[in-house]
């Protein structure tokens, strides 16, 4: 199978790596936007996390539509797909504004503030696109589980 990796499949070893990324990203991003402390120790740290979660999104996605040529054809593959298709618009808002939170607070550093209304509106913006990309890896995760793990004969009668 090409867009392997010792023989396994790239998309799940990638898609794990973007799983403990992305809600770290928001975790990081919520703690800077509402915690003055946190952010100031943090500095870019949110920023770039999301920024890696960013980078691994069209990764994860591409190694995804590799593996689903390799895979039978069914509606819980196409629903994985078509969530994961929505990841990256939030990725991009929660990379976007973590990066514009993290300029905020280096002109605070140099003594050039912005208005407090625009510092708390980029923090609830933040915010949001925190809870929403963290919203949207939980149900593609779940929708890909259910995806890989249909065909095993786990049927509620075989279960314990």
């Amino acid at each position: 199978m090409p867009n392997d990796f010792y023989g396994l499949p790239l998309h799940p070893l990638i898609v794990h790596a973007t799983v403990v990324m992305i809600p770290l990203a928001a975790l990081t991003v919520i703690l800077s936007a509402a915690w003055p402390r946190f952010r100031d120790w943090a500095g870019p740290l949110p920023a770039g996390i999301s920024l890696i979660g960013l980078i691994l999104v069209p990764l994860s996605t591409s190694t995804g539509e590799t593996l689903e040529k390799h895979v039978a054809a069914s509606a819980l593959v196409e629903k994985h797909t078509r969530l994961a298709d929505g990841l990256l618009p939030w990725m991009i808002g929660l990379f976007v504004f973590a990066a514009i939170g993290y300029a905020i607070l280096w002109r605070a550093k140099k003594g050039h503030s912005l208005a407090r209304a625009v510092t708390i509106s980029v923090s609830v913006l933040a915010v949001i696109a925190a809870v929403g990309a963290s919203v949207q890896v939980a149900r593609i995760g779940h929708s890909g589980a259910s995806s890989a793990w249909d065909d095993t004969n786990m049927n509620s009668s075989s279960r314990p």
